[in-house]
């Protein structure tokens, strides 16, 4: 058998460069069945093409060369708790690495990979403040500073103010039965987390309410 590589396609593969790279390009901005009737190939297909594209691109460019602020975050896929921990380039706001799990040797793979002198440039890391991503950052990151995701910040903060909500609407409705307060109070939440700009008449109004009825949730 001789094997003879062609300048316009792909070791192993049975189309051309161009046409492989389009597939990936469209598989990072449209759905999978989308795919699959535009380019007119089976999904399997589409999993191989991807495989040699990104191997193709690590190949010429590293892309854990020149991280200095990354981001940390789990997602879920498929069914049955099944996630991924992905990893962000806050400078390029690209993904430059994934894999599944979610624990602290999932993070440490990542980490093995970056290598010590890679990991001591990182200034700054985001992630949300579950344990096995602060422990691991601790020990394997010792010039960045570790930031809570906004993302996470804002849910813990509107969290707070749910619980804070049903702290003041069930006293009234429980204890003295006074309806009409504890329905407005209950009532009041899309005006209190709206941001000022985007808050209706009503909103407004509601929250001037708010204000006179119950400084220390107005407050909140």
């Amino acid at each position: 058998m001789v094997v003879v590589a062609f300048p316009w396609a792909r070791h192993r593969a049975r189309h051309t460069r161009a046409f492989e790279d389009q597939v990936a390009w469209l598989a990072a901005h449209c759905s999978r069945s989308a795919l699959e009737e535009l380019m007119r190939v089976a999904w399997r297909t589409l999993g191989a093409v991807a495989a040699r594209v990104v191997a193709d691109a690590h190949g010429r460019d590293d892309p854990l060369d020149g991280l200095r602020r990354i981001g940390i975050d789990e997602v879920a896929y498929n069914k049955g708790h099944r996630y991924l921990i992905v990893i962000v380039d806050h400078d390029t706001g690209r993904l430059v690495w994934a894999a599944p799990g979610r624990d602290k040797a999932t993070l440490n793979r990542f980490f093995d990979t970056l290598g010590k002198s890679r990991s001591a440039k990182l200034v700054a890391l985001t992630a949300e403040a579950a344990e096995p991503i602060s422990d691991v950052v601790a020990s394997r990151c010792l010039n960045a500073r570790l930031v809570m995701d906004p993302y996470h910040v804002v849910a813990w903060a509107t969290d707070a103010l749910d619980e804070l909500c049903r702290q003041v609407w069930k006293p009234p409705r429980r204890d003295l039965g006074d309806k009409v307060l504890a329905e407005g109070l209950k009532g009041c939440r899309y005006a209190l987390c709206k941001n000022p700009e985007n808050l209706t008449g009503r909103q407004r109004a509601k929250l001037a309410w708010v204000a006179h009825t119950n400084a220390r949730l107005y407050r909140a």
